[in-house]
């Protein structure tokens, strides 16, 4: 694996990821923002955030298996929520969470949470965006 992820002594042990991910790999993958939109191009779960979560964990699945990677190549993931309040992040945990059911991953690489006014269309609640590292 070119990722080894760790929880430094002193920083606070999280359940939902890593606090830093130690790259090794020689190829750089760096992913565009992935929102809640299938194949088809059609939103998924307009007005559920954790289906949107869903969505875009497995849309960054599908992008990182086209170049031959998976999420235990991510280094850092970003994640854009409109509107967050703290409410919201059992949603976040729990889209998280179907998407590793259906993926069969743990995804736990470092993540940084950012709360934004808007995304590119009115009916997408999150975005996710990836930089991965491949051997």
């Amino acid at each position: 694996m070119a990722i080894t992820l760790v929880n430094p002594e002193g920083l606070p042990k999280v359940d939902t990821h890593r606090q830093v991910a130690v790259a090794t790999g020689s190829k750089l993958v760096f992913l565009a923002g992935q929102v809640a939109v299938d194949a088809d191009g059609g939103t998924v779960g307009v007005g559920d955030l954790a289906a949107q979560v869903e969505q875009c964990y497995l849309n960054v699945g599908a992008a990182l298996a086209e170049v031959g990677g998976s999420f235990d190549d991510i280094a850092k993931l970003t994640v854009y929520i409109v509107d967050f309040t703290p409410d919201k992040m059992s949603l976040l945990v729990e889209g998280i969470a179907r998407a590793a059911a259906k993926l069969g991953i743990t995804p736990v690489p470092p993540i940084t949470g950012v709360g934004v006014s808007a995304l590119a269309g009115p009916d997408l609640l999150v975005e996710v965006d990836a930089t991965a590292v491949l051997d």
